[in-house]
């Protein structure tokens, strides 16, 4: 995990922030549990979006007698990619990332061993994909959404779109930047939003009026972010041409927390209408070889210390009952209220044919 400060200046699960781990002081990796006499480190792996206080993960070492060491691997597809292929020899402990997306491809692979974590009871079942087996446990939920730049749509004197159904309309054309669904974990989740919303037989009819309408594709998260969206800080920086880029509910508030100086309001605003909600899990790895600190890590990421620190590091929402949410997520970026979601098992049965058939139609 990097060590330095990176500037984000809008994110939501995507976020690349300050990595504040606690470090190993002994020979690394991840060991035997404190109690045991081996290493008293338990290891995370995770991909780049993962942010934590330093003073939050010090609580942690402080209490359990473990050191925290982070390992990340790319974003969140790569990630669980990566884990799936060293499931034997695990590279840690925990997995924090896999989110709703992805997570019967971590299940149907056996990448978790089962842990009920201490505080479940204050997790809503909603959250709760794996209930009864506790293969993984919720820690964050957010919303992939199109986030639009205020300025440009005040300028033209256009207003912007509010759901799925606009971004066809001949005023929105070539607007539109979103992330490629087979590389990308928001450009799969709105892939999904599609499917949920226009069902098995019309969402690839509604991805022809897209493409016939000038989205554009690029890999991934920060490359549509912080290049081609002309409402990002990076994006003015870059003289993006794109006002319409699909991100996160939450990345209004990054903006403006990150903005010096700070603006009285969200420069970017949210298509609310256009919202898939994404959840993420963290589990304890089948061969872990630290699997006491493991489940000690697991029990604190629903613990209210970590799950309050998450909104302004990760940009994502608690998924604890009666966690505090910063005001500037109520202020700048409230969670959707009607997101469209989909049931893991039916993500599982189709994820990959609607992936390959979405690609064959966008990119070809």
């Amino acid at each position: 995990m990097q060590k330095k400060l990176v500037v984000a200046a809008a994110v939501g699960l995507g976020l690349v922030a300050v990595s504040a781990c606690g470090s190993s002081s002994d020979s690394g990796g991840s060991g035997g549990s404190s109690s045991s006499g081996g290493s008293k480190t338990v290891t995370v792996v995770s991909h780049d979006s993962w942010a934590a206080s330093k003073d939050v993960i010090a609580a942690f070492e402080k209490q359990s007698g473990y050191k925290v060491k982070v390992l990340t691997s790319g974003d969140a597809g790569q990630a669980v990619n990566k884990a799936i292929l060293t499931k034997d020899n695990p590279q840690g402990d925990v997995f924090f990332g896999v989110d709703n997306t992805l997570l019967s491809r971590a299940l149907d692979n056996g990448l978790f061993q089962p842990y009920e974590a201490k505080g479940l009871d204050r997790i809503d079942a909603a959250y709760q994909l794996d209930a009864g087996r506790h293969r993984v446990t919720p820690v964050d939920f957010g919303d992939i959404c199109v986030n639009y730049d205020k300025k440009y749509f005040a300028d033209h004197k256009l207003a912007p779109p509010a759901t799925f159904d606009d971004l066809v309309k001949p005023e929105y054309k070539d607007l539109l930047v979103t992330e490629n669904a087979s590389t990308s974990s928001p450009g799969l989740g709105f892939l999904l939003g599609t499917a949920a919303k226009y069902g098995d037989d019309g969402w690839e009819t509604y991805w022809k009026k897209l493409k016939a309408n000038g989205v554009k594709v690029v890999d991934g998260w920060q490359q549509a972010y912080d290049q081609e969206f002309s409402g990002s800080a990076g994006g003015k920086k870059a003289k993006a041409d794109r006002p319409l880029v699909v991100s996160y509910a939450s990345s209004p508030p990054a903006e403006v927390i990150y903005a010096e100086p700070r603006p009285k309001d969200a420069p970017t605003g949210v298509a609310t209408g256009t919202c898939f909600r994404q959840i993420e899990f963290a589990g304890l790895l089948g061969n872990a070889k630290n699997s006491e600190g493991g489940k000690a890590f697991i029990d604190f990421l629903v613990s209210e210390r970590f799950q309050e620190d998450m909104p302004l590091n990760m940009f994502v929402y608690p998924v604890l009952k009666g966690a505090k949410v910063p005001p500037e997520f109520t202020q700048y970026g409230p969670a959707a209220q009607n997101p469209e979601t989909m049931a893991p098992e039916k993500i599982a049965d189709h994820r990959d044919q609607w992936v390959k058939s979405w690609t064959s139609l966008v990119l070809r």
